[in-house]
């Protein structure tokens, strides 16, 4: 597999703070991965540096191609979405309308087919079509802030804390789309304080404290590193 995502000396800075400190690592194309830390890690400076909505320093390279200063809305249409921190959604547009919100830069015909599939597949946001956003549960809104990404067709979607402040059923329900999604190629990039489920849900991940990559590996192997285990599983 070729690296469809590399950051290669990532860095952050706001103002005299340093938040990411020289981070450099890859995401293939197809994989799932993901990205766990405590609060004030770095992890979300290092999705919006991506996502190009932050300045940074080093290099990121996305599908061969070096982003430099390419404008945050370019990427849409080059495949990366961001899901972030918060959800984002549009509070004043129904669920309809964020989906098509979703589907901005596209001018194809198959728009509202993509709409339907999302509807079978989260039902709760079909029954909920022509409701406003901001009138849906936390959860809704975190399935829709998702699905309204999905909508733009990513190739890779970078996803920033989605299970924060859920339920544990809803945080399930999350994770669930989160494997349907896997299942359609669509390469994730996981930014989750959920350690246990993010390793879960991808196969390989890396371990960020202090604005540094201090661990990588397969999560099984992260799983069992007695440094993982006290400070993220509890054990």
């Amino acid at each position: 597999m070729a690296a469809l995502l590399e950051a290669l000396n990532l860095e952050v800075r706001y103002g005299g703070i340093v938040a990411v400190r020289g981070c450099s690592f890859a995401v293939e194309e197809g994989e799932a991965v993901c990205l766990i830390g405590a609060n004030g890690a770095g992890k979300t400076s290092t999705l919006k540096a991506l996502a190009r909505l932050l300045p940074s320093g080093g290099e990121i390279v996305y599908a061969g191609t070096p982003l430099g200063n390419l404008p945050a809305h370019d990427l849409i249409a080059r495949g990366l979405a961001l899901v972030p921190e918060g959800r984002g959604i549009f509070a004043r547009l129904s669920v309809a309308e964020n989906l098509v919100m979703g589907a901005y830069h596209r001018h194809d015909d198959e728009i509202g087919a993509d709409a339907d599939r999302l509807y079978t597949l989260l039902p709760r946001l079909a029954e909920r079509r022509n409701q406003l956003a901001g009138t849906l549960s936390g959860g809704e809104q975190q399935m829709l802030a998702i699905a309204r990404a999905l909508m733009s067709r990513p190739r890779l979607l970078l996803l920033d804390e989605p299970s924060m402040g859920l339920a544990p059923v809803m945080v399930d329900r999350i994770f669930e789309l989160l494997r349907s999604v896997r299942t359609q190629g669509v390469t994730l990039l996981l930014v989750e304080q959920n350690a246990r489920l993010a390793l879960e849900v991808c196969p390989r991940g890396y371990v960020m404290e202090s604005g540094r990559i201090t661990l990588s590996g397969l999560s099984a192997e992260l799983r069992d590193d007695p440094r993982v285990r006290a400070a993220y599983l509890g054990g």
